[in-house]
């Protein structure tokens, strides 16, 4: 191409094109296993998991009535070479062999990232991306083709090579007979949130996720979980009532059990995608409410052995400000409030840490869990006007 005005040729660069949102198609071709990756038939969990990338085509390259059976209740439909759909919108299309364990976030990138346009990109699994004008041809291609192999080769004929797709670490394939174990560790460490207490992260994770692991595989949901873990907590607040160390350091464990037991609804909801705003909202009232108990049958536990009123007042501070934070923050991620990185969005991750746990568990052993109320009473209302001001001032910048 000439610059007229310099004189000179200029470079040709290739046009990139990035796909849209809700758009795309993901085709899933063999081989297929049927193995369960954490409660889920491997390739139901690729289709849940490009519903939850947002493409707006699952297709599944299969003619086995048992695996048309595996995809009811979801989006996908199945390929053959008798029956190729009409290409979705977009020019994006991932294909992704059924013996690959994707993460959502992963798949999700495939579908967004900016490609040349008339390209190929494929890794060493043989997921491919391809961007192309005619997404009809690849789906005929994917009907006839035997397996991933043969697909790539066939679309490696029109197609102009672009690189492999980044981020490998978001998928994990299975070619070996240890395979399905080691794909299972890796999908429950990608559970593990970022930001969380240091006790937090290195047992109650530990434990949560083995206890996930077990529950995976059971008719348990995470609303049960929830409820259960609930039941626990409110329980270990009963104890406190008793100013004798055993009982209170009793209601701490119990306490501490709520805290492992809470990780685990939110674990199954990720790793078998079964989300749900009801569950959101039943997950977070609930553990409001297991700390008020907490506040309140300290206070009333410490009343009763002093024989004095204000006691019950650090309780009703301690408990007001926490369902005040839990007003204040009911419906939003704080993440998404405050500005990534700045000091006082790490003090709200400090003081909003679970790790606290541990030295309730301490005050407990000598019976002076008193002393955690009296925290409690100076903290809360602190933590809430805290959250308020950084909420407010957000509102304002936006």
């Amino acid at each position: 191409m000439v610059n007229g005005d310099a004189g000179r040729v200029a470079a040709v660069v290739p046009v990139t094109t990035a796909a849209p949102a809700a758009v795309g198609t993901l085709v899933i071709v063999p081989p297929t296993t049927d193995c369960v990756i954490g409660g889920l038939p491997l390739v139901r969990r690729i289709v849940l998991a490009a519903t939850a990338a947002g493409y707006s085509q699952i297709l599944v390259r299969s003619t086995e009535s048992t695996l048309r059976d595996g995809l009811g209740g979801t989006r996908a439909a199945v390929l053959t070479d008798a029956s190729v759909p009409r290409a979705a919108s977009g020019r994006r299309v991932v294909v992704i062999p059924g013996n690959v364990v994707p993460q959502a976030s992963w798949l999700r990138t495939l579908r967004e990232a900016p490609m040349a346009r008339e390209s190929l990109a494929v890794d060493h699994a043989l997921v491919a991306v391809v961007d192309t004008d005619d997404s009809g041809a690849v789906l005929n291609a994917a009907a006839r083709a035997a397996d991933a192999s043969a697909l790539v080769a066939e679309l490696e004929r029109t197609l102009a090579h672009a690189p492999p797709p980044a981020g490998v670490e978001g998928r994990f394939p299975i070619v070996a007979t240890g395979d399905v174990a080691r794909a299972e560790r890796w999908l429950l460490r990608s559970l593990i949130k970022q930001r969380e207490g240091f006790m937090s992260r290195h047992f109650e994770r530990r434990v949560s996720l083995a206890l996930t692991r077990r529950l995976a595989n059971t008719s348990i949901t995470p609303n049960m979980m929830t409820v259960i873990s609930g039941a626990v907590g409110l329980l270990g607040a009963t104890f406190f009532l008793s100013p004798a160390p055993r009982w209170q350091l009793t209601g701490a464990l119990l306490f501490l059990a709520h805290s492992i037991l809470d990780g685990c609804d939110g674990e199954l909801a990720r790793l078998k995608f079964q989300h749900s705003r009801w569950g959101a909202v039943l997950d977070f009232w609930c553990d409001n409410v297991v700390h008020v108990a907490v506040f309140l049958c300290i206070a009333v536990g410490w009343s009763r052995d002093s024989g004095a009123v204000w006691p019950l007042g650090l309780g009703a501070v301690a408990s007001v400000a926490t369902v005040g934070s839990a007003a204040v923050f009911f419906g939003r991620i704080i993440e998404d409030r405050v500005e990534a990185g700045g000091a006082a969005a790490r003090v709200i991750d400090a003081l909003g840490a679970r790790d606290f746990i541990y030295i309730v568990i301490l005050m407990a052993a000598f019976g002076k869990a008193k002393w955690f109320l009296v925290a409690a009473a100076i903290g809360a209302p602190m933590y809430l006007a805290l959250a308020i001001v950084l909420i407010g001032r957000h509102d304002r910048v936006r």
